[in-house]
């Protein structure tokens, strides 16, 4: 889940003087999830599988990303566990096995600065608006090809129609991303 805030890092990539497209780098980014199990320990995943494109707008100076996290890419410490993520239950693989996300315009001046970036977010089939914190960083906007961004933000597993194991397992997911941008 942490991929959606990747995602959203994407967008700041570019400056509005450069209207060149750029793309997630799938090999080097990574997004994670996290979501508290009995109150005690926690339930963590890492997707490899991140793929999606940066585009700017010269004449707004905004960006927006758009981003897919395969779910059968989740890695784990426990192949019981990564079984239960991709069942129905929770991610439904089988029949969603694409989580979406697609940035509101942004402004390109928080590539640098940081700040909160806006969008929608589908996992399940179940789209709903969500925030994502965007960290600031030391890059340019002008030369973000090879910048690591990192973005941090939580969910309501319920939202999006994951209400299985409620008892046992908190209804907030922190998700997190770490993507680099690279030219085409």
């Amino acid at each position: 889940m942490r991929f959606l805030l990747s995602a959203i890092a994407m967008f700041f990539l570019t400056s509005p003087a450069i209207a060149a497209d750029l793309r997630i780098d799938p090999v080097r980014s990574k997004a994670d999830f996290s979501v508290r199990l009995l109150w005690v320990t926690s339930v963590t995943g890492h997707f490899e599988g991140i793929r999606g494109d940066l585009t700017t707008d010269p004449a707004t100076a905004t960006a927006v990303v758009r981003a897919d996290i395969d779910s059968e890419s989740i890695r784990m410490e426990s192949a019981r566990l990564r079984r239960w993520v991709l069942a129905p239950e929770f991610f439904d693989a089988e029949h969603h096995p694409t989580i979406h996300f697609v940035s509101d315009p942004t402004p390109i001046t928080l590539l640098s600065k940081g700040g909160d970036v806006a969008g929608d977010l589908t996992i399940r089939g179940v789209t709903r608006p969500v925030t994502f914190r965007l960290l600031a960083n030391q890059c340019e906007p002008a030369a973000m090809a090879g910048c690591v961004l990192q973005l941090q933000g939580m969910i309501d597993r319920t939202e999006f129609g994951m209400l299985g194991r409620r008892g046992a397992l908190s209804d907030r997911v922190n998700l997190g991303m770490a993507i680099v941008l690279e030219a085409p």
